[in-house]
């Protein structure tokens, strides 16, 4: 008896081909909308920085500052500000802040804070080719062929903190305006000796690690009480530095 082997019939589904896939056209309408948007805002002339203002600036050229930033990313999108102001204040030390911001479509707004000169420093090699500007943070920053005797002029072998600074001036507001002694110049010899001489020759010694108010209240005591302006003339020094004050000569 012969046996019957029974074949199953299975059904074969034809492959829909991708184009037809709705998912794919719209993943192609996506892909090709979001490209055209990136296109047109990286390389669209709409946002190629074309203006650039500058405001704030006083003996910093806007010329300068402008070409700079023109050499960097031309898309506003893609320019890093913070590599723009780096470099700006990199090759301008007399810029103490910049606030650069977008303005779009196609600008750039820079704020320029340059930095105030309270004093000139001279080093002390050199005293008067080596003179610079000098702020309140103790940042030298231009170069000064004159100084000034409305700035107290500072000679110096390092750099000066900005504590420093801020002693300094305060005994030149003191000598100046309670005491009315003209100053030539200060100098730090050392961070326990500040020296400074009068226009009248005679110095005073300083030191600022110590208690300064205590200081400038002898001084004031013993120019009042001890030594007349006209016998200023007489004394090479008067020394403030320890706890009793010393006067040289003693007899004058």
């Amino acid at each position: 008896m012969r046996k019957y082997r029974y074949k199953k019939n299975y059904r074969t589904r034809n492959k829909k081909s991708i184009i037809k896939n709705k998912f794919f056209w719209f993943f192609c309408l996506i892909a090709a909308f979001s490209g055209g948007i990136i296109y047109f805002f990286i390389f669209s002339s709409v946002f190629q920085i074309e203006k650039i203002q500058v405001f704030g600036n006083r003996k910093t050229s806007s010329e300068e500052i402008i070409k700079i930033i023109s050499t960097e990313q031309k898309n506003i999108f893609l320019a890093n500000l913070d590599e723009i102001t780096k470099n700006i204040l990199e090759k301008y030390p007399q810029i103490a802040k910049i606030d650069l911001k977008r303005k779009f479509p196609d600008g750039l707004v820079i704020q320029i804070e340059e930095r105030t000169p309270v004093a000139v420093f001279c080093q002390s090699i050199i005293e008067e080719e080596n003179c610079y500007f000098i702020d309140r943070e103790g940042v030298i920053f231009e170069k000064v062929s004159q100084t000034s005797l409305e700035m107290p002029k500072i000679i110096g072998e390092s750099i000066i903190e900005k504590g420093e600074i801020e002693q300094i001036l305060k005994i030149n507001f003191k000598l100046k305006n309670d005491l009315k002694i003209p100053i030539e110049k200060f100098f730090l010899a050392s961070k326990e000796k500040l020296n400074i001489k009068t226009l009248d020759g005679w110095e005073i010694y300083f030191n600022p690690k110590e208690n300064l108010d205590w200081q400038l209240t002898e001084l004031n005591i013993i120019l009042k009480e001890k030594i007349s302006p006209e016998k200023r003339k007489n004394i090479k020094y008067i020394d403030l530095r320890f706890n009793k004050v010393f006067i040289y000569p003693e007899t004058y």
